[in-house]
């Protein structure tokens, strides 16, 4: 069976080239193939100007490592975070864009050591066009800037990047939908790809799903060391959740979680 990450993978380059235009993936015959009778094309392909697809024999099964070595890369070899924005545009791939004021991309620094990503917008960050700068942003700047200040760490903020699984607030600050994080899954992968973080921090269960493809609850999740392709993800707790005033126990597991990650990243 292949892989689940892989399949992830797979459907997130087939996403981006529907939405580039492109309609179809012909197969044909290998060379030295006996000649099949005509087949139909696929409903997928590479874009126009990418290089051939090599034939495929009629009827012949493929594993997903051998489709993703057929169709070219997601990323750009030549990506960026400003590519990547130009990339997204004024972007309507999905239903969330019909109740949105702002697409939140994201912030920080373009050459952060360290990555947080949370679940989508809310109503200040929808407002303002930055994650994390509601109540529970704030919370956010709090953890970051006082846990490296007590642990003796010289970051703040400003030095790490932030950003979202899914760039557009969901209504009424719903979980995002799977064909939504999904569609927006391609930017945040390309996001993480061209920062290369030394780790990443999945702010809550949706952000952990996203990047581990996990259905374990973030209790269980949260606080031991985990893999987004080559690069270490801690998931924690969502400042949202920590809001709560029930939650007391979370908050100190949330800050024990945070230490461990700065100690790993900066030391």
């Amino acid at each position: 069976m292949a892989d689940a990450n892989d399949s992830r993978e797979l459907g997130r380059r087939l996403a981006f080239y529907r939405d580039l235009g492109v309609k179809q993936l012909w197969t044909g015959v290998l060379p030295g193939a006996p000649e099949p009778s005509r087949t139909e094309p696929a409903q997928a392909a590479a874009p126009a100007d990418s290089q051939a697809i090599p034939p495929v024999a009629s009827g012949e099964a493929l594993s997903t490592n051998e489709v993703h070595s057929m169709l070219p890369s997601i990323i750009p070899a030549d990506d960026s975070l400003g590519r990547i924005i130009d990339d997204i545009g004024d972007c309507t791939r999905c239903r969330l864009s019909r109740g949105r004021n702002r697409i939140v991309f994201g912030s920080g620094n373009p050459e952060a050591r360290l990555v947080f990503v949370g679940e989508g917008p809310g109503a200040d960050e929808d407002e303002q066009g930055l994650p994390f700068v509601g109540r529970a942003g704030q919370l956010l700047t709090q953890m970051i800037d006082n846990t490296a200040s007590k642990e003796g760490i010289p970051i703040r903020r400003e030095n790490i990047y932030i950003c979202n699984v899914v760039k557009c607030r969901p209504p009424e600050n719903r979980t995002p939908e799977p064909d939504e994080m999904e569609i927006c899954g391609q930017f945040l992968f390309r996001q993480l790809m061209a920062i290369r973080p030394k780790a990443i921090v999945a702010l809550g269960g949706t952000a952990a799903k996203a990047l581990l493809d996990e259905k374990t609850g973030i209790t269980r999740l949260r606080g031991n060391w985990h893999k987004w392709r080559d690069i270490p993800v801690m998931p924690t707790y969502h400042p949202s959740y920590l809001l709560r005033p029930y939650n007391q126990n979370a908050k100190r597991e949330a800050w024990e979680d945070l230490k461990k990650v700065l100690h790993f990243v900066y030391d």
